[in-house]
């Protein structure tokens, strides 16, 4: 058994980036082309492959070829925890009339591999495999023999780093609720990871539904924080968000901040994607244009607006302070209620309040 790959396959459960080159050793130890892992989930494919797979990848994954293969059927259904074959799944007879085959890997050039399923505990099904030209022939039993040894290496490293992610959203969450932050932290489809024991005790404010989901129970809230979360995993999203959840008698009581998670703790497994922070409306302060202008995306006028808005000014006074007509500061005014989600200039007022000014 080769131990050098061994520890590569135990190190990407801390270093997730080294992932393609463990698969290009065993693509090289099976003699195929190369091998990849994909992340299965009710309604979602995540992956990782050779560069020599990576077209192919594309192909699958846009096709939505995975939610219908019958490769991954037969494989659960066989229940075997180790590697098998096509041979083992299907005759060649029943390959050629498989769309999957004939139309995709055949097509590829593929068409012989050996693949195992791997129960992961977000409750998704890890799939990897490794994949062979079609003219090379099928994977022997030897080889299987191989991949067999190996297969609880894999197996441990992908459960460790899906552990390890599950364990950094805790300790993300459990952090902010030590310095009295209700928060929780979500992956890309809006699944709960992990939440602190403040914002379990806002039933008041958030509804926590099947699948682990949450959503706000003031409805415009909730809009805004599900249009962030269906964006939050796009890698030009860097922007804080924040905006006003109101209470059962319409009045602005929290502020939500919803933040991107970036860099390191961020996998293929348990994909930490962003925070949900929520804090209490607190008597108006003016934060600085700046703050106020990065949080909520304004532009620099209407950043200077909103800010006069929190200190008090009328919009005659904006006005002059600005030397523009009331009609732009009214536009401004607009502008400043759509980004914020906020109804009313009093919401705006208390929507600022509840932002804490960095000490300078």
């Amino acid at each position: 058994m080769d131990q050098g790959l061994i520890d590569q396959i135990y190190e990407c459960s801390f270093f997730p980036e080294i992932w393609p080159a463990v698969l290009d050793r065993l693509a090289e130890v099976t003699e195929a082309r190369g091998a990849e892992f994909v992340v299965l989930s009710p309604d979602k494919m995540r992956w990782r492959a050779s560069a020599s797979l990576v077209d192919s990848m594309k192909m699958m994954a846009s096709g939505g070829w995975m939610a219908r293969c019958e490769r991954v059927v037969r494989m659960r259904t066989a229940r075997r925890a180790g590697f098998m074959t096509d041979l083992d799944l299907y005759t060649e007879e029943e390959m050629a009339a498989d769309p999957f085959y004939r139309d995709l890997l055949w097509n590829c050039g593929l068409g012989w591999g050996a693949g195992t399923l791997v129960a992961l505990p977000t409750g998704e099904t890890l799939i990897l495999s490794v994949e062979r030209d079609r003219g090379r022939g099928p994977v022997e039993p030897e080889t299987v023999q191989v991949l067999d040894g190996l297969r609880p290496h894999l197996a441990r490293s992908a459960l460790m780093s899906a552990r390890l992610r599950l364990e950094q959203a805790r300790a993300v969450s459990e952090t902010l609720g030590l310095i009295g932050l209700a928060s929780l932290v979500f992956e890309e489809r809006g699944k709960v990871l992990a939440a602190n024991a403040l914002i379990e005790a806002m039933p008041e404010h958030v509804q926590w539904r099947a699948r682990d989901r949450i959503s706000l129970k003031d409805a415009d809230a909730n809009k805004l924080f599900q249009a962030a979360v269906a964006t939050m995993s796009m890698e030009e999203t860097v922007s804080v968000r924040s905006f006003a959840v109101r209470d059962g008698a319409k009045n602005a009581a929290l502020v939500a901040h919803v933040l991107p998670i970036r860099g390191n703790a961020r996998d293929i497994f348990a994909r930490c994607t962003g925070v949900l922070v929520l804090t209490q409306v607190t008597a108006p302060q003016a934060p600085p244009v700046e703050l106020v202008q990065s949080l909520f995306d304004l532009t620099p006028a209407e950043a200077r607006v909103a800010r006069g808005i929190a200190t008090g000014d009328t919009l005659d006074e904006i006005a002059a302070g600005s030397s523009v007509s009331r009609n732009t500061v009214r536009t401004h005014v607009r502008g400043v209620l759509q980004k914020t989600g906020c109804r009313r200039q009093a919401e705006v007022v208390a929507l600022l309040g509840g932002i804490m000014v960095p000490a300078g």
